[in-house]
């Protein structure tokens, strides 16, 4: 179980990656007609991990389906603390060897409104690797978001996250 829940917090750790907030600089696209076209906003974030929990909902001590990781943490753009981001991660399908699918829904907390990602992803024992996850929606200035994020885990509790934001 120890393995396991150091694998899939690290998992889920990578995934807050996933979370981003406001830029203060873009690369703006517009290829779409109409007098405001689309625009993709592209910027890099840290995310940082405060608090973590498992939910066992069999109390097995081991994975099964429906476990529950819990997270919430900040977000930096550089020294800069930029939001906060709070994420819930199911287990949905596991193997032998500690191999797993969570399926992941998380939201960012921003002072110009709120962002939403969701999606699934396979960790193994070399742990989660790149992560890519869409962009659903969001609230105030991100009420048309969407797009991807990619995270790339740098430590337990620690992820680089590229945001692919249109809006």
């Amino acid at each position: 179980m120890r393995h396991f829940k150091h694998v899939a917090l690290s998992a889920a750790a990578g995934l807050a990656a996933l979370l981003f907030c406001a830029p203060s600089a873009s690369a703006a696209t517009g290829t779409g007609p109409g007098l405001n076209p689309p625009r993709e906003e592209v910027f890099q974030l840290v995310a940082k991990q405060t608090q973590g929990g498992l939910v066992d909902v069999d109390g097995s001590g081991g994975p099964s389906l429906g476990d529950e990781f819990v997270l919430s943490g900040n977000l930096f753009r550089g020294s800069l603390a930029v939001g906060t981001y709070s994420e819930i991660c199911t287990l949905t399908r596991f193997a032998p060897a500690d191999e797993f699918d969570l399926q992941c829904a998380a939201d960012l907390a921003l002072s110009q409104g709120q962002l939403t990602v969701q999606g699934r992803f396979t960790v193994t024992t070399a742990g989660p690797g790149n992560i890519d996850l869409a962009i659903t929606g969001g609230t105030g200035r991100y009420r048309t978001a969407h797009g991807f994020v990619h995270a790339v885990n740098v430590s337990d509790t620690e992820s680089r996250l590229t945001v692919h934001l249109t809006l």
